[in-house]
């Protein structure tokens, strides 16, 4: 991570009602699945409470350092993919946690760095791994079938022309391999009809292909069982997801859970005046559950 990125954190959204919904108690363990710039562990913090910290993205480590400086053995960080959190708060001798706080999809972080290769509005290298390891964005629009494509691109972006799409990737790559975010942005704004857009015609097929590429939508579905198994009875689970299928996934499992119940029926959602000054948690729902000590009936 350069200077730069690290001088510039993302900001924590719904920080204040993330902190409501968990409860912080006095020396009580909290995992943050998503670490992030720290912002939510270092709020947990802040209130007495100890945290386990997660985050597969390299780039983590260096605002997880901070924290280890100022807070020793209240707070322990793990380079992981979240989907592990059961077994990564066991191996910490963690028996039990008092909340577990999911904050989901790409940070801001990762957005403003055009070298990870998640934006379509910067140009850098067709990547969007947020773990190294593992076929990149590159990789898949360049080997894969324009049906394979289509269902990626339509599966997870939801996006309506994603045969279309698919059909001109596949041209394109036959006249020059895709190497960068830009290249694919611009085969996508031409495979769209002409017309008023009120997005960027690339938004769906980048969310899509950065879902597929690091498994988010499976490795959700592993960490909310995760977080059950892990969670010490009246725990909270506390989820922010930001699109149609993390939120689905999150309200199914919660709704079918035998020991979880929401706190309430609808999402939470960011104020007005939070949106004003950070607009990516306009799209944010917040889930809310706490687990229960015996069965639902």
């Amino acid at each position: 991570m350069s200077g730069a990125a690290a001088k510039e954190p993302h900001v924590p959204v719904m920080l204040a009602e993330c902190l409501a919904a968990l409860e912080v108690q006095q020396g009580r363990w909290y995992i943050d699945g998503t670490f992030g710039a720290g912002g939510h562990s270092q709020a947990i913090l802040e209130a007495g409470g100890s945290v386990l910290a997660i985050d597969q993205d390299p780039g983590a480590r260096a605002f997880a350092e901070r924290l280890n400086i100022s807070k020793g053995s209240e707070f322990i960080f793990l380079q992981q993919n979240f989907r592990f959190l059961d077994s990564l708060a066991k191996q910490s001798r963690l028996a039990g946690v008092a909340g577990v706080l999911l904050d989901l999809g790409v940070s801001s972080m990762q957005l403003d760095m055009a070298e990870r290769g998640f934006a379509f509005r910067q140009d850098g290298p067709l990547d969007m791994r947020m773990n190294p390891e593992g076929p990149s964005a590159a990789e898949v629009v360049n080997s894969y079938t324009q049906d394979e494509l289509a269902a990626i691109i339509y599966k997870y972006g939801e996006e309506r022309y994603s045969r279309r799409i698919a059909r001109k990737i596949v041209e394109q790559r036959e006249k020059t391999p895709f190497e960068t975010t830009g290249q694919l942005a611009e085969a996508i704004a031409q495979a769209y009809p002409p017309g008023y857009r009120r997005e960027h015609p690339a938004r769906r097929s980048f969310q899509a292909l950065r879902i597929y590429v690091n498994d988010e939508l499976g490795a959700l579905e592993d960490a909310l069982v995760a977080a059950e198994n892990i969670l010490a009875d009246s725990g909270k689970l506390v989820v922010l997801s930001y699109h149609s299928l993390e939120d689905r996934i999150v309200k199914h499992f919660i709704r079918n859970s035998s020991y979880l119940k929401a706190e309430s029926k609808k999402p939470l959602l960011a104020s007005d005046s939070e949106i004003t000054e950070n607009p990516r948690a306009r799209s944010a729902k917040l889930r809310v559950a706490r687990k229960l000590s015996e069965a639902k009936t």
